[in-house]
């Protein structure tokens, strides 16, 4: 559920089974969120925003409406561009080096260029369409790397330099941009 106030913007409703009391947060895209229980009604969750607004003034760092839906628009941009490009450079260079893998998710973490798990399963984040082609090929055999090594050993940089030979200095490049919008 969506919530439209004129002070915060859309505020994120997550109802959900197991919470028992309201808590705010700030999502990913800035917005204020609300996590409520199951039963709650959009008119008590409107009343407890209302009761709530000093606090959360105070406390967390929501985002100008504006620039919500700004963020919005961005990360549908770099989503479209993402899918065009990085499940195919990922199979290329799974095929190119001999990796086997279950599945590419794409993903917008604030904190992270991608991911790999214990399924086999490698996420990579959109914000890497911000970044030079390089970069993205390295974040993408970094992952494929982890197939192999879930850590990072002496081994698995070994392994990344192999198919790498910058990975040092693309890494280092890497720090001077971020992964969130």
């Amino acid at each position: 559920m969506v919530i439209s106030d004129s002070e915060f913007g859309e505020v994120l409703v997550r109802k959900n089974a197991l919470c028992r009391n309201i808590k705010f947060s700030i999502s990913t895209s800035g917005r204020l969120q609300m996590s409520v229980p199951k039963y709650t009604s959009e008119f008590l969750a409107k009343r407890f925003l209302n009761t709530n607004r000093e606090m959360i003034r105070e406390k967390l760092p929501v985002k100008d409406p504006e620039g919500q839906r700004a963020r919005d628009y961005q990360k549908k941009i770099l989503m479209k561009k993402a899918r065009l490009e990085l499940p195919y450079r990922l199979e290329y260079f799974a095929k190119l080096y001999g990796y086997e893998y279950s599945k590419c998710r794409l993903s917008h973490a604030n904190t992270r260029w991608g991911s790999c798990s214990s399924n086999r399963t490698i996420s990579l984040n959109i914000g890497l369409m911000k970044v030079p082609q390089a970069l993205r090929d390295y974040v993408i055999i970094h992952e494929l790397a982890h197939l192999n090594h879930m850590d990072h050993s002496k081994a698995f940089w070994y392994e990344v330099g192999l198919h790498d030979k910058n990975y040092k200095i693309h890494e280092k490049k890497l720090k001077q941009f971020s992964p969130g919008l």
